[in-house]
């Protein structure tokens, strides 16, 4: 069925005129992206043009989507925004707090069990404002939102960062925090640094081991984790026309990993086939009437360089398939050159375990291509090496599969199903053997390899490659095993190949499901009662964040200074910490134990400067807050890159940390740091990184005269008596600083509703 569709037709009504307007102030052809902006603008069609990572627009974006474990803060600040019901189309889904371990029918009963409180309380939350709610099993959030909300030129908002996958069905589709969320479902305009555009020309086709997942394998390793970040990333040319939906989903789902606002492509055939298989055949109708404006002007693809700030040219004939990682997914390594490499730097090549799925890679077409090489296995006599596991991507992924035999393939290699949720890829896995921290290589379809995620486990050296290679390498046993290549000894003691993989862009037989896993809100929800016991220790009602004092910040000390990488995963840890996301104060309790001391090279061990001793992060900041002192974080390059959990910045908020500096941050990571009511700084000069000292207090001068593209001041003051000046940028624009000033732009979400309710 076509969720919201008159909400579609309003935007498809508005497009062509809106595109008009803009092409008018800009006085040029318009990429893509450019007209799914400005079709977008608060203030509705185009006045004047904006300068592309320089001016902050405020957007109206068309829905929200929200993941279980981030919905919970985000409908925690919503409930506080004293608004009856959202005011955008909006769906929470519960697909990160079940793990993997023995497969569906024993790890859903059990996610059910173990999170009833969590899952009751997102059911009675999204039943009383006017949420769609899929329940537990049915699918991850980015599956489900590509076969069921996504369409051409629309933009939608969501609280995880691989909300970009939708961009596979050519909208703007971007990761926020539960803050941003909660602006757009309040009603409110959702304000964005107009992105610069990177864009990506694909030639030729894919052929024989190659996959879409290649395609942003390689460009990663091009760009790297940073190299897209403040940028839209922009996919044309004949090769994006002959990927598939889902490919085109696949390639965009990983644009969050080189830090992309997002990516996207054209609207075009695929794209139509796939929404009419998934029973959206209305849409479809709709989008052809205004495809020309679904796309990027001819001008703009034949010139490209007119009209991107960078561009870069990949021939899908001459691709071949990667592995990236260990440890970054942006370490890019062409197959052919897996096996030196890897013996180059001490990789393990035996793999233990090959594991499908995660919101990149699990439609039908991956689940498709992946068994196509699981049954060569079979027929030809292999068996597998490594442990093999599975996650669908949707219910209705699942059941199809299942129905046209595709999971009984895997099956038969001994595979684990595991539930249609992230498992995994999001740390949700109960790894025998993990807690032993030895030495090990897996293989996965996922997007992100970062130490520690997937199973806990540091020492675990995670590759990212497609589908069809993880069941290639899983039957092989060996991470330099290269199927284009190698052979196999079968059970007969023959040398066998694998052939290339073979798979249906769409179920031949079309998609089938019983119950999809949606539930409808109310339609008067006002008699709802939102389930939070006063007691759970895994839900927690929101307090307001304290206002700034008035007055510059002086006498704070050092948390920590953070020695290199620092993700939102080193700064709030997912895994078995999810189960804390809905209560701050327990959650606050994993705050930085990832991050590495600069001064002593170990993590969750930083100097209490009241003791003098070494202890956890989150202790020491407690005793900071419990003595009125506030604290600064210390940071290197690209800080915050990852995941759009904003927990990553609330709990430094709630314990009492006043400032984050760093060289550079990830996008997301500094946004939510605003939201927040926290300074977000960076180095003026990058070596003043250098001047940190364990001990220093640090004074923050300039804040009583807080205004946009004014430096602010640190004064350091180190132990030996002397101090230093050192000068730091930021980015705060007016409406920013007054959410610094009121303590998080939630209290003025707050303070607006109120005097609304006054008649004020």
């Amino acid at each position: 069925m076509a969720f919201d569709i008159e909400m579609i037709k309003k935007v498809y009504a508005n497009f062509s005129s809106r595109i008009d307007a803009a092409r008018k102030v800009v006085g040029r052809p318009l990429t893509l992206s450019e007209k799914i902006l400005y079709a977008h603008l608060w203030d509705g069609n185009a006045k004047t043009p904006f300068i592309r990572g320089t001016d902050y627009v405020d957007f109206a974006p068309d829905r929200v989507a929200m993941q279980d474990a981030t919905a919970q803060m985000a409908l925690l600040q919503f409930m506080q925004a004293g608004r009856p019901q959202v005011a955008v189309p909006s769906t929470v889904h519960c697909d990160h707090l079940i793990t993997a371990k023995n497969g569906a029918a024993i790890d859903l009963p059990q996610a059910n069990t173990e999170s009833k409180e969590v899952f009751d309380f997102l059911a009675s939350v999204s039943n009383k404002y006017g949420i769609g709610f899929w329940k537990p099993g049915a699918g991850i959030i980015h599956q489900v939102v590509l076969e069921n909300y996504a369409f051409p030129g629309g933009m939608m908002i969501g609280t995880d960062s691989h909300t970009v996958n939708a961009g596979g069905l050519g909208m703007v589709a971007i990761g926020v925090g539960g803050a941003d969320a909660c602006d757009v479902m309040a009603g409110l305009p959702w304000e964005l640094k107009f992105p610069k555009l990177i864009g990506v020309k694909l030639t030729g086709k894919l052929n024989g081991w190659t996959s879409a997942k290649d395609v942003i394998l390689k460009v990663a390793g091009i760009l790297t984790v940073k190299g897209g970040t403040g940028a839209i990333v922009e996919y044309f040319g004949d090769g994006a026309t002959n990927l598939s939906c889902t490919g085109k989903g696949t390639i965009c789902n990983m644009g969050a990993e080189i830090g992309a606002t997002t990516s996207t492509f054209g609207y075009d055939e695929s794209m139509e086939r796939y929404l009419r298989a998934t029973n959206r055949a209305q849409v479809a109708d709709e989008a052809n009437a205004i495809k020309e404006h679904l796309t990027g002007d001819a001008e703009v693809y034949a010139n490209p360089e007119q009209y991107f700030d960078q561009v870069i040219e990949i021939n899908l004939d001459e691709l071949e398939p990667y592995l990236n990682g260990p440890f970054t997914p942006d370490l890019a390594t062409p197959i052919s050159q897996m096996k030196e490499v890897a013996a180059a730097n001490g990789w393990p090549l035996k793999v233990e375990w090959g594991l499908i799925g995660s919101c990149t890679n699990s439609s039908y077409e991956d689940l498709s291509r992946a068994a196509s090489i699981a049954k060569q296995a079979t027929d030809k006599g292999l068996g597998i090496k490594a442990a093999f596991g599975i996650n669908p991507g949707s219910e209705q992924v699942r059941y199809t599969a299942n129905r046209d035999g595709l999971l009984k393939t895997f099956e038969d290699l001994n595979a684990t199903i595991f539930t249609n949720a992230c498992g995994p890829c999001i740390g949700m896995w109960d790894r025998t053997g993990a807690e032993k921290a030895e030495k090990n290589t897996i293989v996965h379809s996922f997007n992100r390899n970062f130490a520690k995620r997937a199973d806990g486990n540091p020492n675990t050296f995670a590759f990212v490659t497609s589908p069809e290679i993880v069941a290639a390498i899983a039957i092989a046993g060996n991470l330099g095993f290269n199927p284009l290549t190698d052979t196999l000894t079968n059970d007969k003691g023959e040398q066998v190949m694998l052939d290339p993989p073979v798979g249906d862009e769409l179920p031949l037989n079309g998609y089938a499901v019983e119950d999809a896993g949606y539930q409808a809100p109310a339609t008067d929800g006002s008699d709802v009662e939102v389930l939070v016991s006063s007691t759970s220790h895994r839900l927690q009602l929101l307090d307001p964040f304290a206002a700034w004092e008035g007055t510059d910040l002086k006498g704070l000390k050092l948390l920590i200074k953070a020695k290199g990488k620092c993700t939102t995963d080193h700064i709030s840890m997912a895994g078995p910490w999810l189960k804390f996301r809905g209560h701050l104060d327990n959650i606050s309790n994993n705050m930085l134990i990832g991050a590495v001391n600069f001064y002593n090279d170990k993590t969750d061990s930083v100097k209490n400067e009241l003791t003098g001793e070494y202890g956890p992060v989150p202790a020491t900041q407690r005793d900071y807050k419990a003595a009125g002192l506030g604290s600064v974080v210390v940071g290197d390059e690209n800080y915050g890159e990852g995941s759009s959990r904003e927990h990553a910045a609330m709990e430094p908020r709630h314990l009492g940390v006043r400032a984050v500096l760093v060289k550079s941050f990830a996008r997301i990571h500094e946004t939510n740091l605003k939201k927040q009511g926290m300074l977000g700084l960076t180095f003026s000069d990058k070596e003043d990184y250098d001047k940190i000292r364990e001990d220093d207090t640090f004074d923050i001068l300039g804040l009583t005269t807080f205004a946009p593209n004014v430096p602010l001041e640190i004064v350091l003051h180190h132990t030996d008596g002397t101090k230093e000046t050192i000068i730091v940028n930021h980015s705060y624009n007016l409406q920013q600083i007054e959410w610094f000033k009121a303590g998080g732009a939630l209290n003025i979400i707050r303070r607006e509703a109120a005097l609304k309710a006054a008649g004020l």
